[in-house]
């Protein structure tokens, strides 16, 4: 290199240079109060006193032993480390490459070129001009992909409109969770910060053979329009963190809040930390960074799963259940059922079984002696259709996730229980339900975290806690004659329950399985089989358990919402008696922002009947 200063080097100091906030002028003993210094350091205030504290977890990350509490100790330890001479991989120059170029570039210290290695090996690499934040949408399934997941694509050149981007590159953080830890020792652990998090650098292929081919997750693709200083300034930074141990947090430090970070170490003062208060939802950061003017272009990718089922939706109802028959080899490929099809239908139903099986067989662990054949038998028979078009491609969805109504919720209503009046106040941090406004989120889908329902009754103004959520999961996917998935439920927290004599709050664990039905393209049935269990030493034995069922039906559209049905459970522990109710809730959806609701229920409990209704007002934040 000689005397010339490294090209990557140079985009690093004049990033630094021009993003740095020019109202913020300091002196070099404040030069560690520097919003970019905080950035860089991952510094945090305390929430009590004046200091800050990293959120750092490992001790290679910081130069001084009192780096982790003490951004002014770390700053002189690392001017100290990158003025010592000499260079190699372990110089704190290498190290600590965006440090290094933004202190240089603060006190004028000498731009003299360095040897790093693996730096430079790596930085060539990555070869990166663009960043791409890619937004994987919600999986249910998964305790950590519940809210849906963020990662950064790492775009390289692009000469011509043709450039694989699948050959791309991906920072991703997440748990660092052993193999054999299942799923509910995983959300437990991820929710107390039990896990470290990792940063680390995958092939953008290997994620969307992860969440897009195997989770059935569509993909999101927001190019950020970060110049090529900040990008450059964002790898230099992510080289720091990479490998480095950051505690993971289910609700706020975790995959969304790490990469927030990163981008507001590439362009400082957009301050995306800044916006996160409890939790840290992957939606609700895309939110942040779409509206901080950070997105130049965005781009759907569907998922195998969706790619498969507009393939199939695009056929006529008869002609799916020909699909269907080929597929599970009940009609031969070129039987008279196929030859009856004029020569568009022909070849629509082909290449919609085609891709059926393909998934099936990939998807699904379809037997390749079943599917190989089939597979090969229906490309021949369409390769002989010249004339026909091919089915349309999977459209993209007018709302995105990103778009859908805000995730924090206050909820005020009026309503009676039995002929006692009440004022209901109900705060839910997280996420949405099966009533909410359903644009950008799944049908039949509903995730809440750590809700609180507090009644005001009139006639004595006593003050009650109604319920606690911790959560609530719930996942109603219809079955059909392609696919049958399980319609399922879970949640625990603490209701108030009767006991015969009187209202107490009581802990729970529910659950249930079953199937749910679409009716048309708004509606559809289910019907789950639950089990409660109650714990309180105000219940007879200290326990009730209760087995059940819930039948419904649940219509969405984007005016309004209704879910009505009838649930029966029969105690048979500390009390043997069934508890049965018939219950109608109904959203009137205005815009993303409110929701106007009204809930009745008719209860038979203790050989007692009461009504329940309510009225009120969501508000979304």
């Amino acid at each position: 290199m000689g005397n010339i200063l490294r090209p990557r080097q140079a985009a690093l100091w004049l990033a630094c240079s021009l993003s740095a906030q020019a109202a913020f002028a300091v002196t070099p003993d404040e030069l560690h109060q520097h919003p970019v210094w905080l950035t860089l350091g991952h510094y945090q205030p305390d929430r009590f006193g004046a200091g800050y504290t990293s959120q750092a977890d490992d001790s290679s990350f910081f130069l001084s032993e009192n780096g982790k509490t003490s951004p002014r100790e770390e700053l002189e330890a690392t001017l100290a480390a990158i003025q010592e001479p000499g260079e190699g991989n372990n110089h704190a120059r290498c190290r600590f490459p965006a440090r290094d170029a933004w202190l240089r570039e603060q006190l004028d210290l000498p731009a003299d070129p360095v040897v790093c290695p693996a730096y430079d090996e790596w930085a060539a690499e990555l070869n990166t001009e663009k960043v791409t934040l890619v937004f994987a949408a919600s999986y249910l399934n998964s305790p950590s992909s519940m809210f849906g997941h963020t990662f950064l694509r790492l775009d390289p050149p692009q000469e011509d409109e043709e450039a694989d981007l699948l050959l791309a590159n991906t920072i991703s953080y997440a748990a660092d969770a052993a193999e054999h830890d299942s799923e509910l020792l995983f959300a437990y652990r991820g929710i107390f910060g039990g896990y470290p998090g990792i940063t680390s650098i995958r092939p953008y292929y290997e994620m969307i053979r992860l969440y897009n081919d195997i989770e059935h997750r569509d993909l999101w693709e927001y190019t950020l329009n970060l110049t090529q200083p900040e990008v450059d300034t964002m790898l230099a930074h992510t080289w720091e963190i990479q490998d480095k141990n950051f505690d993971y947090y289910f609700f706020d430090e975790n995959c969304a809040y790490r990469l927030l970070a990163l981008i507001d170490a590439a362009r400082p003062g957009t301050n995306l930390l800044g916006e996160v208060s409890t939790h840290a939802i992957p939606s609700d950061t895309v939110r942040w960074v779409r509206d901080a003017d950070l997105v130049e272009s965005i781009h759907y990718r569907p998922s195998a799963a969706t790619a498969v089922s507009h393939s199939l939706d695009t056929l006529p109802r008869d002609h799916q259940t020909l699909a269907a028959a080929i597929a599970n080899g009940y009609v031969q490929v070129n039987g008279p059922e196929m030859q009856q099809l004029s020569t568009q239908e022909r070849a629509w139903v082909l290449d919609a079984t085609y891709d059926y099986v393909r998934y099936q067989s990939e998807a699904r662990g379809w037997p390749r002696e079943f599917s190989a054949p089939l597979s090969h038998q229906l490309l021949i028979s369409r390769s002989q259709i010249d004339d026909a078009q091919e089915i349309p491609p999977v459209p993209e969805p007018l709302v995105r996730d990103d778009q859908g109504h805000d995730t924090f919720r206050v909820s005020l209503g009026s309503g009676q229980l039995d002929h006692a009046e009440f004022t209901q106040l109900t705060l839910r941090p997280a996420y949405h339900d099966v009533l909410d406004p359903p644009e950008g989120y799944r049908s039949g889908a509903q995730l809440q975290f750590l809700r609180l329902d507090a009644r005001l009754y009139h006639d004595n103004d006593e003050l009650q806690v109604e319920q606690i959520v911790g959560v609530e999961i719930r996942s109603l996917s219809p079955r059909n004659q392609f696919f049958s998935p399980i319609s399922w439920q879970v949640g625990f927290g603490g209701r108030r329950t009767d006991t015969g004599t009187q209202r107490v709050l009581t802990p729970y664990l529910e659950g249930g399985a079953g199937g749910s039905w679409s009716l048309n393209y708004n509606t559809q049935a289910f019907a789950v089989a639950t089990a409660d269990l109650e714990i309180d030493d105000d219940i007879r034995r200290g326990y009730d358990f209760a087995p059940g069922a819930d039948l419904g039906l649940l219509h969405q559209n984007n005016r309004f919402s209704l879910l009505a049905g009838a649930k029966t459970k029969a105690w048979i522990i500390s009390s043997q008696h069934r508890q049965d109710q018939l219950y109608v809730k109904g959203n009137l959806h205005i815009g993303r922002e409110f929701s106007l609701f009204a809930e009745f229920t008719r209860e038979d409990h203790f050989n007692r009947y009461q009504s329940i209704w309510q009225a009120g007002i969501h508000a979304y934040f």
